[in-house]
């Protein structure tokens, strides 16, 4: 099992059983590692010795794959961190052009842009007054969505409508991902408004310069 087959299996409604389990696979490239957690199951994908994940974790314990104390101990073995737990969001996508006129984004220094290009393969950037979107292919090269909505435009939906306009934009028919903070009640409210459904949560293992 590999996590983009697992990934697209998700994409497909098909989800990890939820049988309290934990499962290990490599990591899909250099940059991405971390812990997916689903109902009553996780997935951790790491290249470090799955033997001693394992010894971490506390059988029938299925909140220790994204407990502190396990994500600290992975990130020192690794040598990297954690940002943050993130619920996870899926969409389908959606046909025809989104309802909201964009523009290709120009300025790749745009600190949301920016980010999404270090995290991010082949980024493509829109903006409209007040916001931008961008979708880009993420962990294990699933397409995932993000925006921005400026300070002066907050409170007037147009987080949804972006959120939306993502979905008109995704390439190839393929299904779009978000990964939010939970504490981001706005932009989660936004990303459910637009049809996104919550699948899980995930916390990111990144290098210290990402």
């Amino acid at each position: 099992m590999s996590l983009p087959r697992i990934l697209a299996d998700v994409e497909q409604g098909v989800l990890p059983a939820p049988d309290g389990g934990v499962t290990m696979v490599p990591q899909p490239s250099e940059r991405d590692a971390g812990v997916f957690s689903f109902a009553a199951h996780a997935v951790v994908f790491t290249d470090t010795d799955h033997g001693w994940m394992l010894g971490l974790l506390a059988p029938g314990d299925l909140a220790a794959p994204l407990s502190p104390a396990f994500l600290d101990a992975l990130g020192r073995r690794v040598g990297r961190r954690v940002e943050n737990i993130d619920m996870m969001l899926l969409a389908r996508p959606l046909p025809g052009p989104p309802d909201l006129r964009l523009e290709p984004a120009t300025d790749r220094a745009h600190p949301r842009i920016a980010r999404a290009l270090r995290r991010r393969d082949d980024v493509r950037a829109w903006t409209t007054p007040g916001g931008t979107v961008l979708i880009g292919r993420g962990v294990g090269g699933r397409w995932e969505a993000a925006l921005e909505v400026d300070p002066g435009a907050r409170g007037t939906g147009l987080g949804r409508r972006l959120a939306r306009a993502a979905r008109h934009l995704v390439p190839d028919g393929r299904p779009l991902w978000a990964q939010i903070a939970p504490g981001n009640a706005a932009s989660v409210r936004a990303f459910l408004a637009a049809g996104y459904v919550p699948v899980g949560a995930e916390a990111l293992l990144v290098a210290a310069q990402a």
